[in-house]
């Protein structure tokens, strides 16, 4: 026990010097953690439900739950952005994002990243099925959906994959300034995801803000993995 947290301590120590920005990356994690975490027990016991029938029907005609405001082509345009939540086109991205890591010799970095979205999106399955709450039925789904609502598992996964691989794709850059767009652009993706998920009445908010924080929290976890990771292909 002791020699393992000697270890531990050491590997922070390591990282830390490594990841200058660890200790902010920590107050990430826990804030994501907690932001799931409270929206979850509201959920439970149905204290959200004021907040999240105003944010559904605001983007609703008014007297018409059957239809999204905005014209038709709005409407078009969100069920395009979803899919880049969606299973197929996840999917075609880790393969894409994987494939750059090992062409570029980060075998283990390219590993971690798989097997974290592989693991990832089975724990989003287990906690859909655990709190089982019903999606909106106030307002007409504009696009399929099969499994429980909370928490939002397009949201989620659009998080956890577009980040984690967005991240993966970042460590191969050399340039600082291509890092950061590749992280912002997968910021945008997993943002515009989630609002759609409500726009097409197929989620509540408060579903989309919890998956939201727990692909995030899951994502900088990886982050700070990669980094060790990333050394040991270097």
């Amino acid at each position: 026990m002791i020699t393992f947290s000697r270890n531990a301590l050491r590997w922070l120590g390591n990282l830390r010097s490594s990841q200058p920005l660890l200790p902010v990356l920590v107050l990430v994690v826990l804030g994501a953690t907690w932001g799931f975490i409270s929206p979850a027990d509201e959920v439970m016991e149905k204290e959200t439900h004021h907040f999240d029938e105003t944010i559904l029907l605001a983007m609703r005609e008014p007297g018409n739950t059957k239809d999204p405001v905005g014209p038709p082509w709005l409407g078009e345009m969100a069920r395009d952005i979803t899919a880049l939540g969606g299973f197929a086109l996840l999917s075609g991205v880790m393969f894409v994002a994987t494939g750059v890591a090992l062409f570029s010799g980060k075998r283990r970095l390219a590993v971690a990243g798989v097997i974290s979205v592989f693991v990832g999106g089975i724990f989003v399955v287990v906690l859909k099925q655990g709190f089982n709450r019903p999606r909106p039925e106030l307002v007409e789904h504009a696009t399929l959906v099969s499994l429980p609502g909370f928490p939002s598992g397009h949201s989620t996964m659009a998080a956890l994959v577009w980040l984690t691989l967005g991240i993966v794709i970042a460590r191969t850059q050399p340039r600082q300034s291509l890092r950061v767009f590749v992280v912002a652009i997968s910021v945008a993706i997993t943002l515009l995801v989630g609002v759609s998920r409500v726009y097409l009445g197929v989620h509540w908010p408060t579903d989309v803000l919890a998956g939201w924080t727990l692909g995030g929290a899951w994502a900088v976890l990886f982050w700070l993995i990669a980094v060790k990771v990333d050394r040991r292909d270097a």
